[in-house]
């Protein structure tokens, strides 16, 4: 397909909201505190990840301070970090934005979040409705964007009222950093196209996606703009596609279905229409949880946002992300439990299947290393060829 992306970007997560072996139990669970992020954003930078995706909302620490922490542990990896329109004033996020830039010699990526639960928005003091949050992102952004521009800013909004706005200390990357959206409604698509770089979905079936791709586009197209696609997906990936069903079957073996009634009731609150389609992919059923080819909701049971995972061996999971790639598809936001471990394991299995644009990521080596064990104290070990096939 003309759409078709050749090379495409990965991004991991920092588990800022927990972390463990299994999902909804302390069976296997992890303390995530500092220790645990930095190694995880360490060993994203040198297994070459482009970033890293810090959520936010009340159930995780704060992205900013995170990032603020963790970076400076790195040397390469970007920081996909969130602003918060109607919880934020523009010209204080647009100085964050640029100090963080500065700080981190231009490494970091923006996360536009309007907030989808109407009970946290009005914990946080936001009681707007849905399409009146995005009439505020708008109006958010373009103040915000203007700023980080290098622009004095004057506007008089429904929502923001700015007089002389300003920058004093610009951003690293210009115009600003990246700023990444994800909003399936069509008041969010309606900003999206306006205002961002890149527009994000959660991990819906390919033909799904191809079909949000095109929307998205030809509202675009109408305004000369363009806009290039991510998207944000779990990923269980082992040496055979057995041994990858065994452990997405393992990953949800404490969840009991009182657990999974609960988290639907929690779901089904919410106004963000992703959040709709992601539970509607399942409907709190255990036995359909295969959605499309290796493409496994099991996740989305207990867990809110992106709720799918890619399940298989290492040429069927990229097999499967290039199918993404061929919709338009450059950017991928995945994550595996525990993150650490799995940040391993996919890279290692399946970054030699992709064609990757983010090599120049990758920490240069000053002295050769070894890779693998020795062997008998004195032989190499084998080199074993990927197929590509």
């Amino acid at each position: 397909m003309s759409n078709a992306s050749s090379s495409a970007n990965v991004l991991w997560f920092l588990p800022t909201h927990g972390d463990g072996r299994y999902l909804a139990t302390t069976t296997g669970g992890r303390e995530v505190n500092f220790n645990y992020l930095r190694q995880i954003a360490q060993a994203a930078d040198q297994l070459g990840y482009y970033g890293v995706l810090l959520p936010t909302g009340r159930s995780c620490e704060d992205s900013w301070v995170v990032a603020s922490a963790v970076a400076p542990w790195t040397e390469r990896l970007r920081y996909l970090v969130a602003v918060r329109p109607g919880l934020q004033s523009p010209t204080v996020a647009a100085r964050m934005t640029a100090t963080l830039d500065r700080v981190t010699n231009g490494r970091l990526l923006i996360n536009v979040v309007t907030g989808g639960d109407p009970v946290e928005n009005k914990g946080d003091g936001v009681f707007l409705a849905h399409d009146e949050r995005y009439a505020v992102t708008r109006e958010f952004l373009n103040v915000y964007s203007d700023l980080l521009a290098g622009k004095t800013v004057n506007v008089q909004g429904k929502h923001i009222s700015i007089e002389d706005g300003r920058l004093l200390f610009p951003p690293v990357q210009s115009p600003r950093p990246p700023l990444y959206f994800g909003g399936s409604s069509d008041a969010g698509i309606d900003v999206a196209v306006d205002t961002v770089d890149k527009y994000l979905t959660w991990g819906e079936p390919p033909a799904d996606v191809a079909d949000k791709i095109r929307r998205v586009r030809a509202v675009a197209d109408k305004r000369g703009r363009k806009l290039s696609f991510g998207i944000r997906l779990h990923v269980i990936v082992r040496e055979t596609n057995e041994a990858a069903w065994k452990a997405a079957e393992e990953l949800i073996q404490y969840v009991t279905d009182e657990t999974v009634a609960a988290a639907q009731k929690s779901f089904a609150r919410m106004d963000s229409v992703g959040q709709q389609r992601m539970a509607q992919l399942h409907g709190g059923r255990r036995d359909k949880l295969e959605i499309s080819p290796n493409l496994w909701a099991g996740v989305g049971l207990v867990r809110g946002g992106a709720g799918t995972a890619l399940v298989g061996d290492p040429q069927t999971v990229a097999a499967r992300i290039k199918e993404y790639q061929d919709v338009g598809v450059d950017t991928f936001i995945m994550s595996g439990y525990p993150h650490l471990e799995e940040a391993y394991r996919f890279a290692e299995l399946v970054f030699p299947l992709l064609s990757l644009r983010q090599s120049d990521n990758v920490t240069e080596l000053r002295s050769r290393s070894q890779i693998g064990e020795v062997i008998a104290n004195g032989h190499e070990p084998l080199v074993k060829q990927v197929s590509q096939s």
